[in-house]
């Protein structure tokens, strides 16, 4: 189970984390990522961390100004968000999945389990 956390009404060029912590499973196992979804848009990748090596890909959209992280003590993973830009609005979800094959991991249908969502809105 994910919760994810942090979302909330920012304006542009603002930072704001947003938070995932999983329950049940060996957290350090799985890649993590975070997916986003824009009112009448399909989700898209934004960024995973795998889980045996910690390293992490991102969409160019948000490439140097997101960054995600994880804390396996806490089963916990992390994204920094900052230079908020209006279109980085949307729901933001974290996903768990247990594979770690590069081509399947920036895909939405390679991750198992889904947080419920945190809002992300960004005003010009």
């Amino acid at each position: 189970q994910l919760q994810a956390s942090g979302g909330g009404l920012v304006q542009a060029g603002d930072s704001l984390r947003l938070s995932c912590t999983a329950s049940g499973g060996t957290f350090s196992r799985y890649t993590m990522g975070w997916f986003r979804q824009a009112p009448g848009q399909e989700r898209e990748f934004v960024t995973t961390i795998r889980g045996s090596s910690n390293i992490e890909y991102y969409a160019d959209s948000v490439k140097g100004r997101f960054t995600i992280s994880r804390d396996n003590a806490k089963n916990t993973i992390y994204l920094q968000m900052n230079s908020l830009k209006p279109e980085d609005t949307a729901v933001y979800y974290c996903a768990a999945t247990s594979t770690a094959i590069l081509s399947t991991i920036r895909k939405s249908t390679a991750y198992n389990y889904w947080g419920q969502g945190t809002l992300v809105t960004v005003s010009s």
